[in-house]
């Protein structure tokens, strides 16, 4: 992966940059400028620690539209001083046990792919700044074919880990869109929802046993597929994205690898489309993808050459594990069969999305997403008013939106709404996105919804996350911190409000 972009550049299809100079007014790129590191702080002999200028580059931010931003503004405020390399768990506790003694604040970094600020760490009050580098937990360590569980060191990437899974018949079927880069350490302290999840779960449900280094020892946390002993402890970790601890191994629950079945259907509105994936949802035959993109997201991706014609209505792209037909379901709520082409296209651009999102802000493109969930009374509320806070917002700023829309994931109680928005950059981009994020932010949290489903809390959502959990949420959480970080290094400045 390029250092500030997802992956190698892509060009832009010529019915996008025609769609953005004649609906956008984008007239072309902006100038950016040379990225350049502050100058390092001295850091003590941490692990494996490279202090490189090319080190230090490499894990200066992450994938956030905010953070490439920054970076192409010649910014680089978050870089660290230096990268740690441990090389196993205890390892990882002595450069916990270093930072403390020194107090230096130490960011844990797995594939880098957080869109919401999860590694834009506080620097003041801290005499240095490290990366926790996870590459070198890289192996397999178990795979118990009885109980269908692996056990994994935290720094394997997901190509890899289906890879050493396939070979044995095996799959997690976690695929979400960081999927090529992503590690599965960087899955549970996210709380990641794969594309799948739908039939396989989010990975936080696939996390049977989890290792933990903390400022005060280690974790070793499930014993059991099941427990009523207390509260469970995992569940802190789960979610906590390095601020509690560093996860260094996960057992996971897997299952035999089976092929997705997937079919386009056509509704005639989103409203129709909504109806059906719910019914799926609570009433079967269950899913392992469902994809319902709205009128505009349909239209934009049919025009643009990446999606397919619904004639005026909506796309929804159906997976399913095994021989399940949902065609009778679906056909009764309006829908019109499109046949596998639908889904055999969305399966080939699955990962896409994220290259043309660099290419859009090399074009001069401001191109962001966000997400959501909701139970499913309170989905059309929510999506209608998240909806009108991003275009009320850019349209205030003189830059129109287009704003587009699609349910990514279902459940039997809701669902998650992915949104994505496109607009001309202003003069001060960041400012432009950070505005319309909070009017958006403000919009879910007063239609009574969740600030995140699956990108995580980091910097972003830390003032929305504090109204969701209240007062003695909050208090709670920084308890556990004080608990399991009492020298308060492990990155500062994110999830905790």
């Amino acid at each position: 992966m390029n250092t500030f972009r997802w992956g190698e550049p892509v060009a832009l299809p010529a019915p996008v940059r025609d769609l953005l100079s004649a609906a956008l007014g984008v007239t072309g790129p902006r100038p950016g400028a040379e990225p350049v590191l502050p100058e390092p702080a001295p850091l003590p002999a941490f692990p494996g620690l490279d202090v490189s200028p090319e080190a230090r580059l490499r894990h200066a931010t992450g994938m956030s539209t905010e953070d490439l931003l920054t970076a192409r503004s010649g910014a680089l405020p978050h870089a660290p001083d230096g990268v740690t390399r441990p090389a196993s768990h205890d390892e990882v506790l002595d450069v916990l046990r270093i930072a403390a003694e020194h107090r230096i604040a130490v960011v844990p970094h797995g594939g880098r792919t957080s869109v919401v600020g999860g590694l834009r760490a506080v620097r003041d009050g801290y005499a240095g700044l490290v990366a926790l580098d996870l590459s070198r937990l890289n192996r397999l360590l178990r795979l118990d074919r009885t109980s269908r569980t692996a056990t994994f060191q935290a720094g394997v990437r997901g190509p890899r880990a289906e890879e050493l899974l396939a070979a044995e018949g095996f799959t997690l079927g976690h695929f979400p869109q960081s999927f090529q880069y992503a590690t599965l350490g960087g899955f549970a302290a996210t709380r990641s929802s794969g594309q799948a999840s739908a039939g396989y779960g989010r990975f936080d449900q696939m996390v049977v046993g989890l290792r933990a280094a903390t400022g005060a020892g280690t974790l070793d946390l499930g014993r059991a597929p099941q427990s009523a002993a207390g509260p469970d402890l995992r569940q802190l970790m789960l979610g906590s994205e390095g601020a509690f601890g560093v996860l260094t191994e996960l057992t996971l629950r897997i299952r035999p690898a089976r092929e997705i079945r997937y079919a386009g259907w056509a509704f005639p509105s989103f409203d129709a489309g909504l109806r059906a994936v719910r019914a799926l949802a609570q009433d079967g035959p269950t899913p392992a993808v469902v994809r319902l993109s709205d009128e505009v997201e349909t239209a934009i991706n049919a025009a643009t050459g990446s999606g397919t014609d619904a004639n005026g209505g909506c796309l929804a792209v159906v997976g399913h594990l095994g021989d399940a037909d949902p065609a009778g379901r679906l056909a009764s709520y309006g829908a019109e069969p499109l046949g596998d082409g639908p889904g055999r296209a969305w399966v080939a651009g699955r990962f896409r999305a994220p290259y043309l999102r660099d290419a859009l802000l090399d074009a001069g493109a401001l191109a962001e997403t966000l997400e959501t969930a909701a139970f499913w009374d309170r989905l059309p509320d929510t999506y209608a008013a998240v909806r009108d806070a991003l275009a009320h917002t850019l349209d205030g700023a003189g830059t129109p939106p287009i704003v587009m829309c699609h349910v990514s994931h279902v459940y039997e109680t809701g669902a998650s709404l992915y949104f994505t928005v496109v607009a001309a950059q202003a003069d001060d981009p960041v400012a432009q996105w950070r505005a319309a994020k909070a009017a958006a932010g403000a919009a879910i949290a007063a239609s009574g919804a969740t600030i995140s489903h699956h990108h995580g809390v980091g910097r972003d959502h830390r003032p929305f996350y504090a109204r969701e959990i209240g007062p003695a949420g909050v208090a709670a959480l920084h308890a556990v911190k004080r608990a399991l970080d009492p020298a308060n290094v492990l990155n500062p400045g994110i999830l905790l409000p």
